[in-house]
């Protein structure tokens, strides 16, 4: 017996308003179909399941026992639909994000604020990774979309889809200590001579500069590993050591004085903050919101090539 669904969705408006004219408004339909096709129900399982009469239908106590599994399943679909569109307008909704401390600030906070802004009651969860980290959570589902920092998306492997976002720049500072050194141009080999503070061995940044190092020949011996850019700050204006820092997150500890560039004769190359996500996992409407979001605020500076 197979019994489709607008027979069912008809039978559960005819019961809810106890009147065929009724569900008939509702459903846009004609009294003639919505008569014939509870006549047709009713011929498909064997039973009467109302009782017609000049003042409107009642329901059968067969009908009763069947409303009581029809208005269950007809409610929770509307439910459904009603979610379905409320997400999709981004009337609530969640978005779980993995990002790199560097992209945190050098792109991914301006797009959070902007975010929230035009979408408040949808929920954010921002989890605070290196990028090998953001990745591993990426591919295990802990996050929708990762927000990282790379030298290149070489070592991204399938079935991550990047997306270049900004390139930024870093360079050397060192603090009062070191203020001597502005003036100067200094070599990688001349850092072997000054305490050095880095991110520690977890992380792309310090494979970076560990690459770097080696190209002209030398090892990196940092003095001092720390997990954050904000560490690597608080330490150089300490004396504590010289740092590689991006160029946007010094910028007001450079106007204040609190630490001086340290000009180097071979500049730092570029790297990328880029968009990642699963292409195997569909990305929600929020997700798919936020990644245009990304894309349209990273700026001019975006080349727009994606790996595949």
């Amino acid at each position: 017996m197979a019994v489709t669904y607008d027979y069912y969705r008809i039978f559960y408006y005819v019961a809810k308003y106890q009147s065929f004219t009724r569900a008939a408004s509702v459903l846009l339909n004609s009294q003639p179909n919505i008569t014939r096709a509870m006549n047709n129900l009713e011929q498909e399982l064997g039973c009467r399941l109302f009782l017609r009469s000049h003042r409107g239908v009642t329901l059968t106590p067969e009908g009763e026992m069947l409303y009581a599994h029809v208005q269950v399943a007809q409610e929770q679909l509307q439910l459904g639909e009603e979610e379905l569109l409320n997400t999709k307008s981004l009337r609530h909704g969640s978005i779980s994000i993995g990002s790199s401390e560097i992209a945190l600030h050098g792109l991914l906070l301006q797009v959070l604020g902007r975010f929230h802004q035009d979408y408040p009651k949808v929920r954010l969860r921002v989890s605070n990774y290196s990028t090998p980290q953001a990745l591993t959570a990426l591919k295990n589902g802990l996050v929708e979309i990762a927000v990282v920092t790379m030298a290149t998306r070489s070592n991204i492997e399938q079935p991550f889809q990047v997306t270049e976002l900004r390139r930024f720049q870093e360079i050397l500072v060192g603090g009062p200590r070191f203020a001597r050194l502005a003036g100067q141009s200094m070599s990688f080999a001349d850092l072997a001579a000054y305490p050095l503070v880095l991110h520690d061995k977890t992380t792309w940044t310090y494979d970076f500069y560990n690459r770097l190092f080696a190209g002209h020949g030398l090892i990196l011996r940092p003095d001092i590993e720390v997990t954050t850019i904000d560490q690597i700050l608080l330490m150089v204006e300490h004396g504590l050591g010289l740092g590689f820092l991006p160029a946007f997150f010094v910028r007001e500890a450079l106007a204040k004085g609190a630490v001086f560039e340290i000009p180097l004769k071979d500049p730092i190359p570029e790297r990328r903050i880029c968009l990642v996500y699963d292409r195997r996992r569909p990305l929600g409407s929020a997700v798919q919101k936020m990644e245009k979001m990304l894309i349209e605020l990273s700026g001019p500076q975006r080349s727009g090539a994606e790996a595949r």
